[in-house]
């Protein structure tokens, strides 16, 4: 019991996965980082996202040393490390073998909904803003290697989240603690400095939010955006751990 567990929850925007840190950070025995390759994405892509300075100010833009940081020693009493990661902050052309060292797991969401939320925060997206591809290319890789990588669909975890967690302990080889399901509401220090841009609903958040059937009306871009997504979202779903 005393080996790190690292562990690798990819997924997209507009998803539960600050919630889902949230239920690691208030385990005794861990330690959670939010997105440690932001700084390099935007260094390397010259997009702009809210408080794009600010975050690369607070972040090693070279992905070698943003990758030294998730495997340093842990802080006694610690000894299991979980990154939040964004899917989309990788791209195809990079060497992703060191993934390989982490126990990977996919966080989905229906694309029509993460368009959907996404675009309530900026004006439009495209494909690879969401994380879909890349999430599929990634489960390539690792299907390549040999490597279990759990799918975790947002919608199922809502309607059973201590079923999962449970699961997903148990896959860690890690104890389940029921601390994952609650927390104190308001900011972290290990959140992003982006925090104040898109986790309004998190800091007010007490535990994960019940699932309810959301409507959702796209048309034209956005609704093309959701729809080149869907069949990847699809294969991925198919293979989604069933609680």
């Amino acid at each position: 019991m005393s080996e790190t567990v690292r562990v690798a929850m990819w997924s997209g925007p507009r998803n539960i996965s600050t919630a889902m840190m949230r239920a690691f950070e208030n385990r005794p025995d861990t330690v959670v980082v939010d997105e440690p390759l932001y700084a390099a994405y935007l260094a390397r892509t010259g997009i702009d996202h809210p408080a794009r300075e600010a975050v690369i100010a607070s972040q090693p833009t070279d992905l070698a040393k943003a990758l030294a940081g998730l495997s340093g020693p842990l802080p006694a009493g610690r000894r299991v490390h979980y990154a939040k990661h964004m899917a989309h902050h990788v791209s195809r052309d990079m060497d992703l073998r060191w993934t390989l060292a982490f126990r990977n797991v996919l966080l989905i969401r229906d694309p029509g909904e993460v368009v959907a939320s996404y675009v309530r925060a900026r004006e439009t997206c495209e494909p690879d803003d969401i994380g879909l591809p890349q999430q599929g290319w990634l489960l390539e890789l690792w299907d390549r290697c040999g490597v279990q990588v759990p799918i975790l669909d947002a919608g199922d975890f809502l309607r059973a989240p201590e079923a999962h967690l449970r699961w997903l302990c148990d896959w860690l080889d890690i104890p389940f603690t029921a601390r994952m399901l609650s927390w104190p509401p308001g900011p972290r220090p290990s959140d992003g400095v982006w925090a104040p841009h898109w986790y309004a609903k998190v800091w007010c958040s007490t535990g994960f939010a019940p699932w309810h059937a959301r409507e959702v009306k796209l048309s034209g871009h956005h609704a093309a955006v959701a729809e080149a997504c869907r069949p990847i979202y699809a294969a991925l779903h198919a293979r989604r751990l069933r609680v």
